[in-house]
């Protein structure tokens, strides 16, 4: 469970484009998921939300994540995790990265400013009281803005099965590679803001690593809806020991309508 909600706050911002890049989100956006292990112990609750903002004087998206445990676990798992991202409403450019979180006791509070111009990064570890610059990769996203960024630049349309994307990604204070692959088109059935539905989604595999935490590289699946909002609707992840599972179970604020199966 030590990863569970980063690795949930990682993944359910990953949203795709239409072939026209036509903008996805809009402030006001809020997503809540609900979490369960190995398919029947609740396990907690996840937020999303977007909001327009300023910093130093530039329009920004302001995009907090955060995740806690409810139920039985957290009276011996304790988890509280909040994300934010501050970043470009034009190019979807990170300028700030903050990550606070404690999970079983396991806890860090990170503030990362990125100046992409000379392609480093401040990075201000505040529990160890240390700060330290890191060069960084060309377009890097930090790991909230870059599915953002995503959600408005890969061009669907043009996306075949078993197509890979790949993107540059920084996280607490090292460059990392992150790819996925497309897996077509499901109907699935969800429960959404009351209401049981049929929705058209599109369905990838990110890649992750294989070792303590999941069973092998492959063992995420993410489902979205196939709409204009490319909404985050399922989560799926076979770990080292049981599975973990997200399903969004309430939205608000979209930007273009809900489109559901008949």
């Amino acid at each position: 469970m030590k990863y569970f909600f980063t690795i949930i706050l990682f993944l359910v911002g990953f949203q795709t484009s239409n072939i026209e890049k036509e903008s996805a989100f809009q402030d006001g956006e809020w997503f809540k998921f609900k979490m369960s292990y190995s398919g029947f112990l609740k396990a907690g609750n996840a937020t999303l939300s977007v909001k327009d903002t300023n910093l130093d004087g530039k329009p920004v998206f302001h995009v907090v994540g955060k995740g806690w445990t409810t139920g039985a676990i957290k009276w011996f798992f304790k988890v509280k995790d909040r994300y934010e991202s501050y970043f470009d409403k034009e190019t979807g450019a990170p300028y700030k990265f903050i990550r606070k979180i404690d999970e079983g006791g396991h806890t860090k509070n990170i503030e990362i400013k990125f100046d992409h111009a000379k392609r480093i990064a401040e990075v201000n570890n505040k529990k160890k009281n240390e700060i330290k610059t890191v060069a960084t990769e060309k377009d890097v996203q930090d790991m909230v803005s870059m599915y953002y960024y995503l959600r408005n630049n890969i061009d669907v349309a043009a996306l075949k099965v078993g197509d890979e994307i790949k993107t540059n990604m920084f996280f607490d204070a090292e460059n990392y590679g992150f790819k996925l692959k497309y897996l077509g088109e499901e109907t699935i059935k969800v429960d959404v803001n009351d209401s049981d539905v049929k929705v058209k989604t599109l369905k990838f595999r990110p890649y992750v690593m294989a070792g303590r935490v999941f069973k092998e590289e492959e063992s995420l699946t993410l489902w979205v809806s196939a709409d204009k909002n490319k909404i985050p609707l399922r989560i799926k992840a076979d770990l080292a020991v049981g599975s973990l599972r997200a399903d969004l179970v309430e939205f608000k604020g979209l930007k273009h309508s809900f489109q559901i199966e008949f």
